[in-house]
């Protein structure tokens, strides 16, 4: 009985992977165990944990991955070669439920990249698949860009897939081209005329170009595919990837028009996000569908009467549903250490007696400088407190700014680097620029500023602001994140947050990363 005659729908997280490509993104290897463990623990199908043959740091996250899941099953992606195949088998081996995942591109466009011609990529395909299955009994086959592939190549190549012992064949819509009718037809297609199809389970993998990833995903479903691949907030390259948390809350809320089930447990939602967008250093927007800050933010007149009245006028589905707190107690300087910690708790963090002591010590000062400390003051403290907690090469010891509408704007200050005291004086065009001119004189260095954000985490003017920067250094993109109530003490910490991960990147470039292996087919 093939997988589309059932109503269970496999949910595939590629965070750890596709997800981690995206610029700026790049997570420590203690951040990909824990989040591994986090998306384990949420009731995730299969974790693809990275990309094995990319670097070290890669082979070695996968292959811890694999030694510590519990319940998933722990796939690494591998290009169309043996070298690949065998570099990721020996990573997720340790798993008690491996996958190898293999791939080659073939539409047009990706046939001419390894220049071979269509029966050379059929051999190609049927002896790396083989390969990947005399290592191991569950192997997972993409023909990258299929949504761009010949009608009759690509179900030539799913046939030769499935006889070399695939058994789940991903469909992928690599850069976002497909429409919902497209997608659903794609996968009914190959379902009705590939020979074996009625064995193996068909995936979709959506690209979110044309802002149509979830509704693709879900379109592939009711064609019959039975596997998601997906990523926390959306994380990915470019326009990024189908969301987890809209598939599965799409397919919790309508069932009465997708009667398809998931094992995952929506009550962690938001927690996982919260912890994504820590570590890869990319927020979650104001609007974003199901965990955005306003997805349950009811503001309109009309809107605050119906809720008022009955909550199901305008919310399709509970706050408490996404483990979402139903209430934002607020804390003071007046509040303790068991409070604290009930309230963390409650928002998802666990907290150990000495690293509660550190942030006891951090909610003190930041109850002196602000009055009233809700939910997302806390989040964005203890965002503040993992983005840097194993980064301290450099640290802000002191900062003072002058500023106002007679220039230049100034700014005294003094760093740490490795343990040293450095101190520097510099001026530029506003408070932030004159600060960060402060940092380059202590810590010279040829990185490129992309993007500086700020936003405010609650209301008033004694609200924190959190800020974003992502800086690239000879292609390397690094992103750094911190939250305070002053905004330019924010900007040099996330300023000098990025620094450090920079400093770490450079530790490493000896080996590649997954930013830098390239995904052309090599023999």
């Amino acid at each position: 009985m093939t997988q589309a005659d059932t109503s269970r729908v496999w949910i595939f997280d590629t965070t750890l992977r596709d997800g981690e490509q995206s610029p700026g993104a790049t997570m420590t290897h203690s951040e990909k165990l824990e989040i591994a463990e986090l998306l384990d623990d949420m009731g995730v199908d299969i974790i693809e944990a990275g990309f094995p043959i990319a670097s070290d740091g890669d082979f070695a996250a996968v292959s811890e991955i694999s030694k510590r899941s519990k319940n998933a099953r722990i796939c690494g992606l591998a290009r169309a070669n043996f070298k690949d195949i065998d570099r990721c088998w020996e990573a997720v081996k340790h798993a008690s439920k491996p996958r190898i995942h293999t791939f080659i591109g073939t539409s047009p466009l990706h046939r001419a990249i390894p220049n071979l011609n269509k029966d050379e990529m059929a051999e190609r395909i049927h002896e790396t698949v083989t390969h990947a299955r005399n290592l191991c009994n569950n192997v997972q086959w993409s023909p990258m860009d299929a949504t761009r592939t010949e009608e009759d190549y690509l179900c030539r190549v799913v046939e030769i897939a499935i006889k070399a012992g695939a058994t789940t064949i991903n469909i992928p819509d690599t850069v976002g081209y497909t429409a919902p009718v497209e997608s659903a037809d794609l996968i009914r297609m190959l379902i009705n005329k590939v020979p074996g199809a009625d064995q193996i389970i068909f995936a979709t993998h959506c690209h979110n170009d044309l802002g149509m990833a979830t509704a693709n995903s879900l379109a592939a479903v009711e064609g019959g595919a039975r596997q998601i691949e997906c990523t926390i907030n959306g994380l990915g390259e470019r326009a990024g990837n189908t969301a987890l948390e809209e598939v599965v809350m799409a397919l919790k809320v309508r069932g009465d028009i997708m009667p398809f089930t998931t094992d995952i447990d929506t009550t962690k939602i938001m927690n996982i996000s919260r912890r994504v967008a820590t570590v890869s250093g990319f927020p979650v927007q104001f609007n974003k569908a199901i965990v955005g800050k306003n997805a349950f933010a009811h503001e309109s007149g009309i809107h605050q009467d119906g809720m008022l009245k009955n909550a199901e006028t305008f919310e399709i589905m509970r706050p408490e549903d996404v483990g979402l707190s139903e209430t934002n107690l607020v804390m003071g300087k007046h509040s303790g250490r068991a409070a604290l910690r009930s309230k963390l708790n409650e928002l998802g963090f666990e907290l150990g007696d000495n690293q509660l002591k550190d942030v006891f010590v951090r909610f003190k000062e930041l109850a002196d400088r602000k009055k009233e400390i809700y939910d997302d003051d806390l989040i964005a403290l203890m965002r503040d407190e993992d983005a840097n907690a194993d980064l301290d090469r450099m640290k802000v010891k002191s900062l003072r700014v002058v500023c106002g509408t007679e220039g230049p704007q100034e700014a005294d200050l003094v760093l740490t680097l490795d343990g040293e005291e450095k101190a520097a004086t510099a001026t530029g065009d506003g408070p932030v620029d004159a600060a960060f001119n402060a940092v380059k004189a202590v810590f010279p260095h040829a990185a490129r500023l992309q993007l500086y954000q700020v936003s405010a985490v609650t209301e008033g003017t004694d609200a924190q602001a959190t800020v974003t920067v992502r800086m690239e250094e000879d292609g390397r993109i690094v992103t750094g994140q911190s939250a305070d109530t002053d905004t330019v003490v924010a900007s040099v910490r996330a300023y000098v947050s990025a620094l450090n991960r920079l400093l770490v990147r450079r530790e490493k470039s000896g080996g590649k990363d997954i930013k830098e292996v390239s995904y052309k087919d090599v023999s």
